[in-house]
């Protein structure tokens, strides 16, 4: 079947080229010259681009060799649509971010994949946008064999593109395009908040500077010469060659200098732009060295092979925001991995501190049940509702926040992190793989049985609290505050009497989102240098003192960024239900610790009288929803953690092998610290890694 597929396709390239470039000549008559290329393209385009391994122009080659008549045509067709072309635009703006709003250049990515932008007809753009229109094109236009590509320049009798350099010519059309790069480069690096992420290059000369100087002064003597290219031994060439490598240099240390400074996402446009232009011109560069005639030739179809891969790749949307976001999520994860060591405990010290930590988050807990039961009863609308159980979720996670208790499920979206740090160190005798995952593995119980114990600090405290309140409300007033709602609260808890799995699986939704927007809070403050403004505010100072000014500093440096998450994850808690009602969904959210609160206030609300299975339910409800909180913030940051340090996910695998080796080997150790007292050497080196400054 393929094969009579591909004899048919084959003969009709041969009807074409006879039909448009034979003795009728009939490409002259047509109204739009491009429509015999277009529609020879589309018969060399594989329908699957990706599975192909190579794409064979032999046939095309072969007829052209037998029938020197359409060859001439052809040559002479081909050569009148290239003419004149301008394409400097191209080099110079396709496949680079062109608005360093990040938004704005989504938007218009997107308009531009349904309605593409048309240049001018007079540039080689329209041509490509015509004849190589699919997005994929370029993945097989690679893999047609370069010797094919030779033996087709040589049938077409293209001219070197050195032998001409008048206005319009390939020649011009790069120097142009390099030029106007190298301005573009030498502007934008100067800006302020560029300059400010490089504090090492103050005191030197920029060399974004120098390279544009060098680069005017070789582009004039390229034009002057007889050849109009050097060869790779030229000494201008070399030294422009270490200019470009100052440059690069230069954005490599912006960009590692984020973690000291922290970066907003316009500077990371303006340095990923001012990136994506140095690899731009240093191809350029590279299209004027020549050291044998065959180069000339190669050159040629290098530039050819590019200026359609970036005109099909200019409006890429998903590379464009992974290249975006990777080194804010970067960011993002590192404080998060800094703030979830804490939250990993070795000893039996740490272990039962833990614990008793979580007993506090468990007792504020059961305060804030009692009272959203109360604020259930306000006579107001469905966003008031959603105001109050916002309010009074927000300030007690940050109530818990600022005493250091801990919130259980808060845990897996910092504790993610800090597992990709260690697997990023790899710190591990001699590199070996098995010994890193297995070091992994190890630093995962450590995780797992922290989660573990903090659950079961949080449930156990929340539940007596709880029942302890509606009591001695119920004492104080004769009001059994939860009568009417008991059996909401409890059948809310069954996995299979209420949508509880997808509820608990919203909540870690938002626990995952916490995460984000403390890392982003802590490298947003860290960019904007808010530790320092306030250490140094000279209004502070005088009214406070150097002393307490600094410790507001210290506070606000160590406390803001988990205020501010706590504050938004009360919301997201507080208003998905009013949401839900507002939108006609089933939308709301279950944590297990609310739920062992709630199941408390069903119980005594019920006066005790619940059926077997609805307090069976319950309390496996608890647990279900427990595990799906965790899994869902953990799997959303293990997942961001990875893209963000550009893990392949394949580790994964390796990954889940060793944790279920360790599991058969020491089960235990996922629920109780069993081993010596001490920090074991390997994980003691896991989290003590930091990044070299």
């Amino acid at each position: 079947m393929r094969t009579s597929l591909k004899a048919k396709r084959e003969a009709q390239i041969i009807a074409l080229l006879n039909e448009s470039f034979g003795e009728n000549e009939s490409w002259r008559n047509l109204e739009d010259n491009l429509e015999p290329l277009v529609e020879l393209i589309r018969l060399v385009r594989p329908s699957q681009p990706k599975k192909v391994l190579t794409v064979d122009l032999r046939d095309i080659i072969s007829f052209l060799k037998a029938n020197d008549y359409c060859r001439q045509q052809f040559s002479i067709y081909i050569k009148a649509i290239l003419k004149d072309r301008k394409f400097n635009k191209i080099l110079a703006d396709a496949g680079i971010l062109q608005d360093v709003d990040f938004i704005f250049e989504v938007k218009k990515r997107l308009i531009a994949k349904v309605l593409p932008n048309q240049p001018q007809k007079h540039t080689l753009e329209f041509v490509l946008n015509q004849v190589f229109y699919l997005s994929n094109d370029f993945i097989w236009v690679d893999k047609i064999p370069t010797e094919q590509l030779e033996e087709l320049c040589d049938l077409l009798e293209f001219e070197s593109i050195y032998d001409n350099i008048e206005s319009k010519s390939v020649f011009s059309e790069l120097s142009v395009a390099a030029f106007l790069i190298s301005q573009r480069i030498s502007g934008r690096a100067l800006e302020t908040e560029v300059i400010k992420m490089v504090p090492e290059y103050d005191d030197f000369e920029s060399p974004f500077s120098a390279f544009e100087n060098e680069l005017l002064q070789i582009g004039g003597e390229i034009i002057k010469s007889d050849k109009h290219y050097f060869p790779s031994d030229n000494q201008s060439y070399a030294q422009l060659l270490v200019l470009l490598k100052h440059c690069e240099g230069f954005i490599d240390k912006a960009f590692h200098n984020s973690s000291k400074y922290g970066i907003s996402l316009r500077v990371n446009q303006n340095l990923l732009k001012i990136r994506q232009q140095l690899a731009r011109i240093k191809f350029i560069i590279s299209l004027f060295i020549v050291d044998n005639e065959a180069d000339k030739k190669n050159n040629a179809i290098a530039l050819s092979l590019k200026l359609i891969k970036i005109n099909c790749f200019k409006n890429n949307i998903r590379k464009f925001i992974s290249e975006s976001t990777q080194l804010i999520s970067y960011e993002i994860t590192q404080h998060a991995a800094k703030t979830g060591e804490k939250y990993i405990t070795e000893t039996r010290t740490e272990y039962f501190k833990m614990f008793k930590n979580a007993l506090g988050g468990g007792f504020i807990v059961g305060i804030l049940c009692i009272i959203k039961v109360l604020l259930s009863k306000v006579d107001t609308s469905i966003f008031g509702h959603a105001f109050l159980y916002s309010m009074n979720y927000s300030f007690g996670f940050i109530a818990i926040y600022i005493m250091g208790f801990t919130l259980a499920t808060k845990q897996p979206a910092m504790t993610a992190s800090a597992l990709i740090k260690a697997l990023e160190a790899g710190i591990v005798k001699k590199g070996k793989k098995t010994e890193k995952y297995s070091a992994f593995a190890i630093l995962f119980a450590r995780v797992f049985r922290s989660q573990f114990i903090a659950f079961v600090g949080n449930v156990i405290m929340a539940f007596p609290v709880s029942l302890l309140g509606i009591w001695l409300i119920d004492y104080a007033f004769d009001y059994n505050i939860a009568a009417q709602k008991w059996k909401t609260l409890i059948t809310d808890l069954s996995p299979v009497d209420s949508l509880a799995i997808l509820h608990a699986a919203i909540a870690g939704l938002f626990l995952f989102l916490s995460g984000i927007i403390s890392g982003s809070i802590s490298n947003r403050d860290k960019h904007h240098q808010v530790y320092f403004r306030i250490t140094e505010h000279p209004l502070l100072k005088k009214r406070l003192g150097k002393q307490r000014t600094l410790k507001l500093a210290q506070w606000y440096e160590h406390k803001w960024a988990g205020i501010i998450s706590n504050f938004w994850f009360g919301i997201f808690m507080g208003s998905t239900g009013s949401i839900g009602l507002f939108l006609w969904l089933n939308l709301d959210v279950r944590h297990i610790t609310f739920a062992s609160g709630n199941l408390a206030l069903a119980l005594y609300g019920a006066n005790y009288q619940v059926t077997d299975s609805m307090l069976i339910w319950g309390i496996l409800g608890i647990g279900i929803i427990g595990l799906v909180n965790f899994m869902v913030s953990f799997s959303l940051s293990l997942g961001l953690a990875f893209r963000s340090r550009a893990i392949s996910i394949f580790e994964l695998r390796f990954i889940t092998a060793s944790v279920l080796n360790h599991f058969k080997f020491s089960p235990l150790s996922f629920f109780f610290p069993i081993e010596e007292q001490t920090k074991s050497e390997v994980v003691q080196g896991f989290l003590k890694v930091e990044e070299k400054k």
